[in-house]
């Protein structure tokens, strides 16, 4: 048996669908937020190599290298503003950080 486009499309909706989960059913913890959205961005990853690897073209793989850049960049500043807002607060829930409101 071996693995087909099919097996790995299924894979990165199943990560796909349960970081939308994560999403929908936690917004108090922002560590568990951020952690979801690294998971949606894995999902997406993981298409989009199995899409280059079935179509044989190298352009999924580069833009899996751009979409881990902006990850990375993205999980840095996110914990940054974390940690300044528990230093603030004193607290990451998310109910309670209201200071960002216009």
């Amino acid at each position: 048996m071996s693995l087909t486009l099919g097996h790995y499309l299924s894979v990165g909706a199943m990560l796909f669908a349960l970081s939308v989960i994560g999403i929908f059913l936690n917004r108090k913890n922002l560590i568990v937020l951020l952690m979801a959205i690294e998971l949606m961005l894995l999902a997406v990853n993981t298409n989009f190599v199995a899409f280059s690897h079935y179509l044989g073209d190298m352009h999924g793989q580069v833009f899996v290298f751009f979409i881990l850049t902006v990850a990375a960049a993205e999980s840095a500043i996110g914990l940054a503003i974390l940690v300044l807002l528990f230093r603030n607060k004193s607290s990451i829930n998310v109910d309670e950080l209201n200071t960002l409101k216009g």
